[in-house]
């Protein structure tokens, strides 16, 4: 009886010492994760969307548009896109305005850009 107690006791001991703990690495990490969901919560809130820059040398193609990722990816050709973000697959949030001019390529419709930000 006692050799049974015993050994309960070291089971229970090595169990509890061994369970996994969550280490200040894990914890920042965790916090990083759901601070980037707020804030990609909190950019759709505020009437931003997800894209991303596509470069294309192509004759006759819009030298950068935007991707819009989903069920049916699209692409936007932005007319006043700044040099600081004309980096191919650079992800952003923005906002715009279609706009009613003819297209200058094919694939992509022109739009204004109202605000624009990196996304992380």
């Amino acid at each position: 009886m006692l050799i049974r107690t015993l050994i309960l006791t070291i089971c229970i001991s090595i169990t509890a010492c061994c369970t996994s703990k969550k280490t200040a690495t894990d914890a920042a990490n965790g916090d990083e994760k759901s601070q980037t969901i707020m804030t990609d919560a909190k950019m759709m809130k505020a009437g931003f969307k997800q894209g991303t820059i596509v470069a294309s040398t192509a004759e006759g193609d819009c030298p950068y548009v935007i991707e819009m990722a989903g069920e049916d990816s699209y692409f936007l050709d932005p007319i006043n896109l700044e040099e600081s973000y004309k980096k191919d697959g650079m992800k952003i949030w923005f906002t715009f305005n279609g706009l009613r001019m003819m297209n200058r390529c094919e694939k992509a419709n022109p739009v204004s850009i109202e605000k624009i930000e990196v996304r992380k």
